[in-house]
């Protein structure tokens, strides 16, 4: 039986939780040690850190961030940015992570993912897939279009189609996928459904669903229409429009299984 997780969503810079929109525009939403014991308290299943300008700006996603994370909170947390060899793997997981997550690495160098997976395992590896829909006629979007991956937080188009590289890196050895829709990235219209719903009858891995939820039915759909074993949400979180507990509430309203808030 499926158990939908409900994971809330840090994007870090300069020590700092940040959230945009489209992956720019972006304002100031607290202290992440702070929020990560808030959510923990509210029965967040999992949390992911993403240090969005890591790979940008080629530095090292904070190791003190992780190890302070670590004592604060009891649920499972990945860290994700700036992962670009097993040793900062190494690093992160021995500074407090459950997973890393890797990204523009993973995609510059593929063997990465297996190297991680090989020494520590498939259960830690996240590779995250940031997908853009290319157009069909310069106007519409379309499913069959495809989507791209972009790296760099999104600043870097790859030529690359998404759900390929998807099916290789778990080829490699990933044990999970997280897949943000940059379309919906901060707008508050609703996962991509189709998105998610591809990826996860291409892989026989986890999908966790990412951006565009404005609505607590958002993630309600994530799960029922989109297929996705995890559904992440940042602003309805981080600027309190709903706890995490509310979010269960109406998820298992409509059916979903869901670990009970505090469980």
């Amino acid at each position: 039986m499926r158990v939908a997780r409900v994971i809330p969503c840090l994007d870090v810079t300069g020590g700092r939780v940040v959230k945009g929109t489209n992956f720019v525009d972006l304002r100031d939403a607290g202290d992440p040690v702070e929020l990560a014991a808030r959510y923990d308290l509210e029965g967040a299943d999992e949390l992911i850190f993403l240090d969005i300008t890591a790979s940008s700006d080629d530095r090292s996603t904070t190791v003190d961030m992780v190890r302070s994370v670590a004592e604060q909170v009891y649920i499972p947390f990945t860290v994700g940015g700036g992962i670009r060899t097993l040793e900062d793997a190494r690093t992160m997981l021995r500074a407090g992570a459950d997973k890393v997550s890797v990204n523009t690495a993973a995609v510059q160098r593929p063997e990465l993912v297996s190297e991680i997976a090989t020494v520590f395992g498939d259960q830690c590896v996240v590779c995250a897939i940031d997908a853009k829909r290319r157009p069909s006629d310069g106007a519409r979007w379309t499913v069959e279009t495809g989507w791209e991956v972009f790296l760099h937080g999104g600043r870097t188009p790859t030529g690359i189609d998404a759900v390929d590289w998807a099916r290789r890196a778990v080829a490699l050895g990933a044990g999970e996928l997280l897949v943000t829709s940059m379309d919906r990235d901060g707008t508050r219209a609703g996962f991509d459904l189709e998105l998610t719903r591809t990826m996860s009858s291409a892989v026989g891995v986890p999908i966790i669903a990412s951006g565009g939820v404005g609505t607590l039915d958002d993630l309600v759909r994530g799960v029922t229409d989109g297929d996705a074993d995890g559904v992440l949400a940042a602003s309805i979180f981080h600027f309190r429009e709903h706890t995490v507990a509310e979010a269960k509430a109406v998820l298992a309203a409509a059916g979903v299984t869901v670990r009970p808030a505090g469980a």
